[in-house]
């Protein structure tokens, strides 16, 4: 069977991740290895990069160089926002007509996703030859298909490594620790606080994700509970998690809700996305508490980019299926003439085999938390997600030893 010949251009969007550049690398390396690739190409900053034809010759760059930025996180190529349109994919195109352009690797989630599957739409409507791989990305692990996505490991193991000093630091001097963490629709990132957890009564307490809905005075009695128990409180709460809904019945979210509540409307991005990051929610929820419990001692933060690429906590199975569906899409698009999306199947106790999805049913879509994995109360996880997470974090998480000596009895001789 011929095969297509011509140049492969790879691309990185949206956020970055810690093991992003493992698939960067792991795609060039591969499809350099094929006879029928000319040259390949990274593309500045996504797509916008390749409409303005600003490239890098990834065939130019040292194995050991490469390797080096394997290991390194964030998006090496640079990212973008961009949504193409039919009139950008149309320029897309042109440009890889003007350079013989056959294979198109895009790094991404939910939205470079559904890059891939416009860009494949009007390649096969003009009748232009190109094979198009979606390389999941994603430290929200929301894409549909696919067991979990590159970069939810590593960012997961961050929240879960923080959570754990929290919970250190309230055992020291008590109180009340609120953490809102990215998750927008999904709760998967803030879940995996609770592999925190070594002792029973060890926080995160309470965890509330985007998949239930949210009641300020439910809030406010499961703390007052566990402060009561306890006398400290450590809380996860995703950014994304919504009080009411609008006439068509979405989901508004709480830090929507403040910011209008504050006379403004909130920002919007180019795929339509609001903005929910920022301190508001996390500011919020802790004056609640302050006012309404009267707990002096209540802190909140929202983690923000700091879990996308701490290099510090990078999972090691992770890095490794970054690498491998890197090279899987090369072998898909160079080696077997194949377009689609490289997805993720766990096998036996833990163990993962790559398959090959149609991009369609991937685009834009939203994989939430299954109610599997989260308990009836709707403010923690199960045992069946500390299962499912606990093999994805990779080396022995950090051993935070309490201190167990018995009490000294004060004779009164």
């Amino acid at each position: 069977m011929s095969r297509l010949t011509g140049k492969v251009v790879i691309a990185q969007g949206g956020g970055p991740t810690a093991v992003i550049n493992q698939s960067l690398v792991g795609a060039a390396l591969e499809a350099r290895k094929f006879p029928e690739v000319t040259r390949v190409w990274g593309a500045r900053h996504g797509v916008r990069g390749i409409v303005a034809e600003t490239f890098v010759d990834l065939s130019e760059a040292t194995t050991h160089n490469l390797e080096r930025v394997a290991r390194t996180p964030s998006s090496a190529l640079g990212s973008t926002r961009d949504k193409p349109d039919a009139t950008y994919c149309q320029r897309i195109l042109q440009v890889f007509r003007k350079h013989d352009v056959r294979y198109f690797f895009y790094i991404g989630g939910n939205d470079s996703s559904d890059t891939v599957r416009i860009v494949t739409e009007h390649a096969d409507r003009e009748g232009y030859e190109l094979r198009a791989i979606h390389i999941p990305k994603t430290v929200d692990n929301d894409l549909p298909i696919t067991d979990h996505c590159p970069g939810y490991p590593s960012a997961a193991r961050f929240v879960a490594s923080a959570l754990g000093g929290v919970n250190a630091d309230l055992l020291a001097l008590p109180g009340v620790y609120i953490a809102v963490i990215m998750g927008r629709h999904a709760g998967w990132l803030t879940a995996a606080a609770a592999l925190a957890r070594r002792h029973d009564d060890d926080g995160p307490q309470l965890i509330y994700l985007p998949e239930r809905p949210f009641s300020i005075e439910r809030y406010l009695a499961d703390i007052e509970r566990v402060y009561q128990q306890q006398g400290r409180c450590v809380v996860a709460i995703s950014e994304g998690i919504w009080a009411s809904r609008d006439g068509k019945g979405q989901a508004i979210p709480v830090t929507v809700d403040l910011i209008r509540q504050a006379g403004r409307e909130p920002e919007v991005d180019a795929h339509g996305n609001m903005q929910l990051s920022g301190g508001a929610l996390a500011d919020e929820l802790a004056a609640v508490v302050q006012k309404n419990l009267g707990i002096k001692r209540v802190r909140a933060d929202t983690f923000g980019y700091l879990q996308r690429s701490f290099p510090g906590v990078v999972s090691s199975v992770d890095a490794r299926e970054a690498r491998e569906v890197g090279e899987k899409a090369a072998h898909y698009a160079c080696g077997r003439d194949l377009s689609g999306s490289v997805v993720i199947e766990r096998t036996g106790d833990y163990a993962v085999r790559y398959a090959l999805a149609d991009v369609r049913d991937i685009a834009a879509r939203t994989r939430s938390m299954p109610d599997a994995f989260i308990n009836a109360d709707g403010n923690d996880v199960t045992e069946a997600f500390r299962t499912y997470l606990r093999p994805l974090l990779g080396d022995a998480m950090p051993d935070l030893e309490r201190l167990w000596a018995p009490a000294v009895e004060l004779g009164g001789g």
